[in-house]
């Protein structure tokens, strides 16, 4: 989904003046040769606003993509729940000293959305010329398939192909991309209020994929699907692509403080106390984080592997569901990103429940850093952010 702001420009010419009497002619003069203006670049800054932080990648477009700037900060708990903004006051306060303390830009920003009430579904419509006779067919069409009333809702699509139906007539093969309106205004209002102007809106899965995946060239063909996955601290967010386009989204109620509540429970601590422990466990190492016995760190790691193999049951529930849809492919190689999946030993965890090849993904592939960024550390908790300040040629 994007808002595009479109602007007039209006050229004011003044009334020619009457012509004065020729002079005598000079000798010609050498043209100069006038420098030609390099083409600006484009800045957007991409914001992810998630249930426990927010995070914004400041990048340039001109033929390629170069991050200027990374910064993050952590959200009072309760002011995003499961996606959708609770308390708007508060994210607008956030939004406000998020962007001032790290001197963002707010004239071009790209937000990111991720929800149990945002959907993406593929339908066939019929291939009508008129541009606003083939929109009236995608909403009718979408009457059909949508669980909530066309009217409630915001959408957004592609056309990712046109072909013969089975009368002979053209059809136009289109993804479209719905979200609940109020949920999205909510977002927007809160943006609003901090003085953030949005260049667009977009769902995060699909500039998860933006971020970690090289787009396949229209000449190959697609063999195997791309998957996607992003681990925030209360949703996963996962896609699957045929390298060019992401036509099946799901977000999981996982996250990072699953494994928090695991922790917990095998220490007889609060999620919150628990929490720290997280960031020093390995599941790859026998080494135990300060105050933690050999026999606990054997405790927790179990109490970990058993959750992911959860959630590894999950996406497979869900990939089998894709797997079922006609011209789906052959699940090939899963990317994993977010806090909690840059855990040591995380991705082999999951490689086992869900067998297939898993690895951690770098949001950095596809930037260029800019002369005063340094990679963080942490890069994997940025690759939404990333993703939707790329913008594609």
């Amino acid at each position: 989904m994007s808002d595009s702001i479109w602007k007039k420009e209006i050229t004011f010419r003044r009334k020619p003046k009457a012509p004065k009497e020729p002079k005598p002619a000079k000798e010609p003069k050498q043209p100069k040769q006038q420098a030609k203006e390099p083409h600006k670049a484009r800045e957007v800054v991409g914001l992810r606003i998630g249930s426990s932080q927010l995070a914004a990648a400041r990048i340039a477009n001109n033929g390629h993509a170069e991050l200027q700037q990374l910064a993050r900060v952590d959200l009072e708990r309760g002011v995003v729940v499961n996606g959708e903004v609770r308390d708007a006051d508060a994210l607008t306060r956030a939004l406000k000293s998020f962007f001032a303390s790290n001197k963002l830009p707010k004239g071009a920003v790209r937000l990111g959305i991720a929800s149990n009430r945002i959907g993406v579904r593929t339908l066939d419509v019929p291939a009508i010329d008129d541009p606003a006779q083939f929109e009236n067919a995608i909403r009718f069409r979408a009457q059909e398939l949508l669980p909530i009333p066309v009217t409630e809702a915001i959408l957004d699509h592609v056309v990712l192909r046109e072909s013969a139906g089975e009368d002979g007539e053209l059809v136009r093969t289109v993804l479209l991309v719905f979200a609940h309106r109020e949920l999205v205004d909510r977002y927007v209002d809160a943006c609003r209020g901090a003085g953030v102007r949005l260049a667009g809106i977009d769902l995060d899965a699909f500039a998860l994929l933006r971020a970690v995946a090289v787009p396949r060239l229209d000449s190959e063909e697609a063999t195997r699907a791309l998957v996607a996955i992003a681990v925030g601290q209360e949703r996963t967010v996962f896609a699957v692509s045929d390298g060019r386009v992401g036509d099946f989204v799901r977000v999981l109620e996982w996250g990072g403080q699953t494994l928090d509540v695991a922790i917990a429970r095998t220490l007889d601590l609060t999620p919150s106390q628990a929490q720290p422990y997280k960031h020093h466990l390995s599941l790859s190492a026998d080494t135990a984080p300060a105050g933690i016995s050999r026999l606990q760190l054997e405790a927790i790691k179990a109490a970990i592997r058993t959750e992911i193999a959860a959630l590894g049951r999950e996406l497979i529930s869900s990939l089998r569901f894709y797997q079922s849809r006609p011209e789906s492919l052959a699940i090939g190689e899963v990317l994993l990103s977010g806090g909690a999946a840059q855990m040591p030993g995380f991705a082999e965890e999951l490689r086992i429940a869900l067998g297939a090849p898993v690895r951690v993904a770098d949001p950095l592939m596809r930037v260029t850093l800019g002369k005063k960024v340094q990679a963080p550390e942490d890069a994997g908790r940025f690759a939404v952010a990333i993703g939707l300040g790329i913008e594609e040629k």
